[in-house]
């Protein structure tokens, strides 16, 4: 096992694609943040061992709703992260799409 995971983009898409929390992003960020949490345990890792995570939004005016649910989840860990808005994502539903890298102390 090694020393560093990488979970690439998440969303909390259904398996046809489609949001499971349509107009809700902070539902969304925080249903991507448990299925990343879910991956990283079962590749070893914790929330604790994240260092960088990249978060790209659909509307840049709901980053304070966003980063509320970053500091939720990340407050005592204190990631780099970076926030930036991207004109869509793969389906129209979906308003964020979260990646982390992790590493093991």
């Amino acid at each position: 096992m090694g020393d560093t995971c990488r979970v690439s983009g998440t969303t909390d898409a259904r398996p046809d694609g489609r949001s499971l929390h349509p107009g809700d992003i902070v539902a969304q960020a925080d249903a991507a943040l448990q299925i990343i949490a879910t991956t990283l345990e079962a590749a070893g890792f914790g929330i604790e061992d994240v260092v960088r995570t990249r978060m790209f939004v659909t509307d840049l005016s709901r980053s304070s709703d966003v980063l509320a649910v970053h500091r939720r989840w990340f407050d005592a860990v204190r990631p780099a992260a970076t926030l930036v808005q991207v004109a869509a994502l793969i389906d129209p539903s979906l308003l964020i799409e979260i990646e982390v890298d992790a590493q093991r102390a």
